[in-house]
């Protein structure tokens, strides 16, 4: 099966689950079945914006090429109201993903130090899994604005990037690192900067310099 086929076929079944599940009276966006066995996870202080910080090149690029996933919508909520349900559904995403997308990194892929897209051939690095699974949740409900793409330095020192979603519980990432769904002083990360909430732009999360390109897988 072709990478893109695999693809449409992990977002179209996850969109067929969601459908076929029952509706309920001010129900949850996102459902998922195992989600009356979860229990929320334990509240945490989110991290803290400290001012603006220059975007990834490679994110310009990528907001060119797919004007819709970098879309800034003011409307939509700032936080996403975790309930079993939609934690359920953010696990199961996660994994899904990490599962379903083969790890390579930008120079082995594209012969480019950074490219950033949606692992539309079904092989892709750190953050083109997360802007799959970015997708995924939003086509499924969840308010983009509260779910921002973060660039960390890893446990090896390095450049990598994850999704951070912005909870009533705090701040949660999806890593395809781990199919755990850990707050983010949890994870050993050191924090850089974010996508903002309030715009089309960037933030800094006040951690170390910035690598030039995110390059891990």
């Amino acid at each position: 099966m072709a990478g893109s086929t695999i693809v449409k076929a992990l977002i179209g079944g996850w969109m067929a689950l969601v459908a076929l599940l029952p509706a309920a009276p001010c129900a949850a966006p996102l459902q998922a079945p195992e989600a009356v066995r979860i229990s929320l996870p334990s509240p945490n202080v989110g991290a803290s914006p400290i001012g603006e910080a220059r975007p990834i090149l490679a994110w310009i690029d990528f907001c060119q090429s797919y004007a819709a996933e970098c879309a800034f919508d003011r409307d939509e909520p700032a936080r996403i109201a975790l309930t079993p349900r939609i934690w359920a559904s953010v696990v199961a995403v996660n994994r899904r993903v990490n599962a379903s997308v083969r790890a390579v990194t930008d120079q082995d892929h594209w012969k480019r130090a950074d490219r950033w897209d949606l692992a539309e051939d079904g092989s892709g690095d750190c953050e083109d899994f997360q802007l799959l699974k970015r997708r995924m949740l939003a086509e499924a409900g969840l308010p983009r604005r509260a779910m921002r793409m973060t660039v960390v330095i890893d446990e090896k020192g390095e450049g990598h990037a994850v999704l951070t979603l912005i909870t009533d519980r705090g701040d949660f990432i999806l890593d395809n690192k781990a199919d755990a769904v850990l707050p983010w002083h949890l994870t050993g990360y050191t924090f850089v900067k974010r996508e903002s909430q309030e715009a089309r732009s960037w933030v800094s999360l006040g951690g170390v310099t910035a690598p030039l390109v995110v390059a891990n897988r």
